[in-house]
C-alpha cells in the first residue's frame, strides 16, 4: 500500500537577475571589462534608436513642407494658366470675360503666395541634425571621462 501525501510541492521564490548573480567584491579585470563592453554596446544601440527616431521626425516635417511647396507650385501653374486665359479673353472681349479671368488669377496668386510662405516657414524649422542624440552622446562622453561626478 502506498501512502499519498496531499501536500503540494513547495514553490520556489522567483529571483530577480540581480539576486542570481553572486556578489563578489573582487572580480577580475576581464569580467569588469566584459561588463563595461556589454554596457557600452547597449548604450550605443539605444543611441542609434534615438537617432533613427529623430531623423524620422525631421523627415516627416520636411515632407509636409515639401507638400506645401508642391501646393505652391500647383498654384503657380494655375496662375500662369489663368493669366494666359485672361490675356486671351482680354484681347477677344475687352471687358467681359477678361476681367473675370483676372479675378480668378488674382485669387490663385494669393493662394500660391500663402502656401509658399507657410512652406518656407515650416522648412526653416527642420533640423537635419539629431539634437537629442548629439546632446546625450556629449553627456555620455563626459560621464565616461569622469564617472564619479
Amino acid at each position: 500500500m502506498s501512502t499519498y501525501s496531499p501536500q503540494a510541492p513547495l514553490k520556489r521564490r522567483q529571483r530577480s537577475p540581480m539576486e542570481e548573480r553572486p556578489v563578489v567584491e573582487d572580480r577580475s579585470v576581464g569580467e569588469l571589462l566584459s561588463e563595461v563592453t556589454s554596457d557600452v554596446q547597449l548604450l550605443f544601440r539605444k543611441e542609434m534608436e534615438l537617432a533613427k527616431l529623430e531623423i524620422r521626425e525631421e523627415a516627416t516635417k520636411a515632407g509636409k513642407a515639401a507638400g506645401m511647396f508642391g501646393g505652391a507650385g500647383f498654384a503657380g501653374y494655375m496662375v500662369a494658366l489663368f493669366a494666359s486665359l485672361a490675356a486671351v479673353f482680354g484681347l477677344a472681349n475687352v471687358m467681359d470675360g477678361g476681367w473675370a479671368a483676372l479675378i480668378v488669377t488674382a485669387v490663385w496668386a494669393v493662394v500660391g503666395a500663402v502656401l509658399f510662405v507657410m512652406g518656407r516657414a515650416r522648412m526653416r524649422t527642420v533640423s537635419p541634425k539629431p539634437e537629442q542624440t548629439v546632446q546625450t552622446l556629449k553627456e555620455d562622453a563626459q560621464w565616461a571621462r569622469h564617472p564619479t561626478k
